[in-house]
């Protein structure tokens, strides 16, 4: 008994232990590049900047904000990420909620049909080709149509559904006279709030996060996402003194600190928004992702 229950501690520490240290892999790369953006311009270049600021410089964030392009990008970005995580939520319901109830026919053949999407795709060129056709090439709408509907959602979402609606619960709907779309939307939805904010996560997050469709079918500047306005700054940058983020602002300071600064600038959406969702998140990925 004593013996058992010493292993179990020991087991214990060592999970902890390996928890700590799979936080901080996280972790310590963030509190490296916020030190960094406010950190003196002397010290950053001379790698002595780790895990606490020294001295203290606020010019690179005091630029973005200035900056007309970067704020503009970063207001158009919070629009284009909120229309495309409503629109997603909402394709994602009304594809997976009658392909989770065994009355509909066809429904394994159409299931079939959107996992394959998910293996083989058409390609880039072709994919350009077709939206210059349907006139969504310098558009918002090209940011947000060709993906609000995902298929790794769909199945998440799908087995959701199958786990924890039983089909008892929506045939009692129906002898009291509900329609499927009053169940749906007065019996379906609030008992999914925990796989809604999943959804509702990834779709925000990897809008947020993504930036080649911006690269690809967005030529003017003023629709370009933050992601995209970020990289180019990281790519084409020097080890200059002064960097221009846009050609009414000129910086003097080096290019690590306003990539740390633009980086922190970019990350403060998801970060305010997470923890609104995140008591909703585990329980929700670890249902969905139960096979029903």
């Amino acid at each position: 008994m004593w013996y058992n229950r010493r292993k179990s501690i020991i087991a214990d520490y060592i999970m902890v232990l390996i928890i700590i240290l799979l936080c901080s892999i996280c972790l310590l790369p963030f509190i490296h590049l916020a030190s960094k953006s406010i950190s003196d311009n002397s010290f950053v270049l001379a790698k002595k900047v780790y895990f606490l600021p020294k001295g203290f410089n606020l010019e690179a964030y005091i630029a973005i904000f200035k900056d007309g392009q970067l704020t503009h990008s970063m207001l158009y970005s919070v629009l284009v990420t909120a229309v495309f995580t409503v629109l997603g939520s909402i394709t994602t319901v009304m594809a997976a909620w009658p392909l989770s109830r065994r009355r509909l026919k066809g429904r394994i053949v159409f299931t079939f049909i959107i996992m394959f999407t998910m293996y083989f795709g058409a390609g880039l060129i072709p994919t350009y080709l077709l939206y210059n056709k349907l006139k969504m090439l310098n558009t918002m709408w090209v940011l947000i149509l060709p993906l609000i509907f995902a298929p790794y959602n769909f199945l998440i979402m799908k087995t959701y559904f199958q786990s924890m609606i039983p089909d008892s619960l929506e045939e009692s709907a129906y002898i009291d006279g509900a329609s499927n779309t009053t169940i749906l939307i007065r019996i379906v939805l609030p008992l999914s709030k925990p796989i809604l904010a999943t959804i509702a996560l990834f779709l925000a997050v990897g809008r947020w996060n993504a930036y080649e469709d911006s690269k690809f079918f967005i030529t003017k500047k003023s629709l370009h996402m933050i992601q995209y306005l970020l990289s180019m700054m990281v790519l084409s940058a020097s080890e200059a003194e002064k960097i221009s983020i846009s050609e009414a602002s000129l910086v003097t300071t080096t290019p690590e600190v306003i990539h740390a600064a633009a980086i922190m600038f970019v990350s403060i959406p998801v970060l305010c928004a997470y923890p609104f969702v995140q008591k909703y998140f585990v329980k929700g990925i670890m249902i969905g992702a139960i096979k029903g």
